[in-house]
């Protein structure tokens, strides 16, 4: 046990928090997981998941933040400090066809996580937020410390929401909160909806690859260990009152954008995937899907010089990664 309390992580078979449950583990942290194992894709990927984390310091419930009964009897048998929330319903395209299993899971859901945060007197609740807060905002790079409330999908809407809410909170109750505006994660482990994994995908199985856009779209993309890495530095970097200004306030609240900063075009991305898996490129023009943001490009320097860690792997070693490890869970 380290000096530190059960760490309470929700949405722990996702693919960010997994991964943060896998680095906490190795670290010496006790962690309690809850994830609902819904079936928005694959469900033997997020089990699968779970297996790599079998340790006697990691505890798994299969409940859904939605459950207040439930969610609240973890809370008073844990105890826990420190609460990462990553539970979610993802997916921006996903909201368009279904916006209601959003507001039932973030909203919801993200309501009931502030309200136990309170009532057992947490240290800090950090949680996830998306870049797709930025949605038609063009003045790049994206920074916090600039106007987030244009989204294009209903998912941008509840990951905004989020900070607001979380605000509030920070405000009544002097809860101390952080939010992290993930920049397209990618990595070993990886979605089955996100760009990477589906092209890969179609593309091991020479299939014709669909670019949306004809693949202009720009990206900013941010490998899992990086993520990893300045999420666990957001969980013990507490934050304090602050003096006012646009992206923080006098409550003990705080944004960050979690990203590499070297935005690159989507379509040498998929060059470089069509390299690591030695196939011949097959690939058909299409236009802009209805909710995509055509750019992506994070600020990192408050996060850089608050977290104190700048982002290591580039996209051509990340998409390496993953793909040794996709030939390997499918045994390709």
């Amino acid at each position: 046990m380290t000096k530190y309390k059960a760490i309470l992580v929700t949405g722990c078979a996702g693919f960010i928090g997994f991964s943060l449950c896998q680095n906490l583990l190795k670290n010496g942290y006790k962690v309690i997981g809850i994830d609902n194992l819904n079936n928005y894709y694959n469900v033997k990927l997020k089990r699968d998941r779970l297996k790599n984390l079998i340790n006697k310091n990691f505890t798994f419930y299969r409940s859904d933040i939605k459950n207040l009964n439930k969610l609240d009897k973890i809370f008073k048998q844990y105890l826990p400090k420190y609460v990462v929330n990553l539970a979610a319903q993802a997916g921006v395209r996903y909201s368009i066809e279904n916006p209601k299993a959003y507001l039932e899971s973030n909203i919801d859901g993200f309501l009931n996580i502030l309200n136990l945060s309170v009532k057992y007197k947490i240290k800090h609740l950090t949680y996830a937020s998306s870049s797709s807060v930025y949605g038609a905002n063009n003045d790049f790079p994206f920074s916090v410390d600039k106007v987030a409330d244009h989204p294009l999908a209903m998912y941008a809407v509840t990951k905004r929401t989020n900070e607001l809410m979380a605000h509030s909170y920070s405000n009544l109750y002097k809860l101390p909160t952080t939010g992290l505006r993930y920049f397209t994660v990618y990595g070993p482990w990886g979605r089955p909806d996100m760009a990477l994994y589906k092209f890969a995908r179609l593309i091991s199985k020479n299939k014709t690859l669909p670019l949306f856009n004809s693949g202009k779209h720009v990206r900013d993309f941010t490998y899992i260990d990086d993520v990893v890495e300045i999420t666990k530095r957001a969980i013990f970097k507490i934050p304090k009152k602050n003096k006012l200004s646009n992206s923080t306030s006098i409550v003990p609240w705080e944004i960050y954008n979690v990203c590499g900063s070297k935005p690159i075009k989507l379509k040498n991305f998929v060059n470089e995937i069509f390299k690591n898996l030695k196939k011949k490129a097959k690939i058909k023009n299409l236009e802009l899907q209805a909710g995509d943001v055509i750019k992506t490009h994070g600020c990192n320097k408050k996060t850089i010089r608050k977290l104190k860690f700048v982002p290591k792997i580039n996209y051509k070693k990340g998409i390496k990664y993953f793909i040794n490890w996709y030939r390997s869970y499918y045994k390709i």
